[in-house]
């Protein structure tokens, strides 16, 4: 009898063990949740100046922006420029490969949203490779340690009272690891690093393929708050395809110390600006002068 009793409170307990992943499973309930499968790219306005990572996609990069920028930081944003022109890298520091971080990550790549009940995922590749969204209630910590991304606090919204979610609303805070710019114009966010974005994420109204990404920056290179809507289009294709891509490999972008060089085809360092000077080549006394 002792030895029934053994094998069936062991056989309730390997039920149990077997059944709980099971449960913890259906605790995300789908339905209750907007439908953001499929992979995501950015809406462009055709025929405006610049590449496609802008912060906001419906003006020119750099100065077409129209960034409230304070004195101190319009000049920043001029000097890169000029730099730009004469050959350097200005204040952009992805251009050697350094992740862009916030806000600029959310301007570039293919987005793929994953969604559970106590966190979202944004799957981005390239320099920036995820964002995670917790939404699992938690308060913001004492402590964040610096990253590219930031730290980010999201709550869903049921705003049309239906049951079901329409809005997530994301609030991330530094501090930041930079420097960071919005754009290869080198436009610039303050180098304290201690920006804080507001989002609301909500699928169009009349377009279940379009995501709204309405975005604040709050930065202390700013006069004031600067609000964007980012959308995104939704590729249809049941598989599409995801690019490979790693901006380490064809990078010919060479920094040593503080001058940018050229690699040039054949390998050989060439320069980027009218008579630029070689590095420094102390650690090689046998090369000829």
């Amino acid at each position: 009898m002792c030895f029934r009793s053994t094998l069936s409170t062991t056989a309730l307990a390997l039920a149990l063990a077997l059944a709980m992943p099971l449960s913890i499973a259906k605790a995300h309930d789908e339905a209750k949740y907007p439908n953001w499968k499929g992979q995501w790219r950015v809406i462009l306005t055709p025929g405006l100046e610049g590449q496609r990572v802008k912060f906001d996609p419906t003006k020119p990069w750099g100065k077409g922006q129209g960034a409230p920028l304070t004195p101190e930081y319009q000049k920043v944003h001029e000097d890169s420029m000029e730099d730009q022109k004469n050959g350097g890298l200005g204040n952009y520091p992805s251009a050697t490969c350094h992740p862009g971080g916030m806000p600029r990550m959310m301007s570039t790549g293919e987005y793929e949203y994953v969604v559970s009940s106590d966190t979202t995922y944004i799957l981005i590749g390239g320099e920036d490779h995820y964002r995670r969204i917790f939404t699992d209630g938690r308060p913001w910590p004492e402590r964040i340690d610096p990253t590219y991304a930031g730290y980010s606090i999201g709550r869903w919204i049921d705003e049309d009272g239906d049951g079901k979610y329409d809005v997530l609303e994301v609030e991330t805070r530094g501090p930041f690891k930079g420097p960071r710019a919005y754009d290869g114009t080198g436009l610039p966010l303050h180098s304290d690093n201690m920006s804080v974005f507001k989002e609301r994420f909500y699928l169009d109204k009349t377009d279940p393929n379009v995501l709204h990404n309405m975005i604040t920056v709050i930065d202390h290179a700013l006069t004031r708050p600067w609000t964007v809507d980012k959308t995104y289009r939704r590729n249809t294709n049941a598989r599409p395809a995801w690019r490979e891509f790693y901006c380490v490999e064809g990078n010919v972008n060479l920094v040593i110390g503080k001058e940018n060089y050229f690699m040039s085809a054949d390998g050989l360092l060439m320069p980027t600006r009218k008579e630029q000077a070689p590095p420094d080549l102390r650690y090689f006394p046998w090369v000829k002068k």
